[in-house]
């Protein structure tokens, strides 16, 4: 029996890369669809704010759009939308406290609906992940929510592997000392 050889996912994603970089908007939608969710949980779990997160995500992909020709493989598309999403949370963070510090408002955003069984535990981190220097918070982020290991963090964000496991070493530390004061 003759056997045809079935293209494997990287070829069809990377077959989808061409033909939006040749234009296809069909073919650049499908890219939007397939990465959409990932853009959005990174900058929801990183700003805390579902319409801050939305209009993040399009910044995003309209960042894509310009810089499409730029990327060579369907991998290569993912990588530059971690990069370029974590890069905007950090100017969006700093953005946001500036405006803060400028206007002496100190009010909270709304906190996002908790996944996990024990709510209060949950909201408990998240206040704790948020109080995190920028570049730790996205550190710890990306490695437990989006399960980057840290060389993929350290080529994401620039850094140094070891530079990456000091923030993961020093930010569990202080989540983990906060935690049972806050529990009392």
């Amino acid at each position: 029996m003759l056997r045809v050889a079935q293209p494997s996912p990287g070829e069809d994603d990377d077959r989808l890369l061409a033909q939006a970089v040749a234009g296809d908007a069909a073919a650049f939608g499908c890219l939007v669809r397939q990465h959409e969710a990932m853009v959005f949980s990174l900058a929801r779990r990183f700003l805390g704010d579902d319409s801050a997160a939305e209009d993040l995500a399009q910044e995003v992909f309209l960042a894509l759009h310009q810089h499409l020709a730029d990327l060579r493989t369907a991998a290569h598309v993912k990588f530059w939308l971690r990069r370029v999403t974590a890069n905007r949370c950090i100017d969006c963070r700093r953005r946001r406290s500036w405006q803060l510090e400028r206007s002496g408002e100190h009010t909270r955003e709304p906190a996002i609906a908790p996944v996990i069984a024990d709510f209060l535990l949950e909201t408990r981190l998240r206040a704790l992940v948020d109080r995190l220097p920028a570049r730790a918070r996205l550190v710890v982020v990306l490695r437990y929510q989006e399960d980057l290991d840290p060389a993929e963090i350290g080529a994401l964000l620039g850094m140094p592997v070891n530079t990456v496991k000091s923030h993961l070493r020093r930010s569990l530390a202080a989540l983990r000392a906060q935690l049972p004061a806050e529990a009392s």
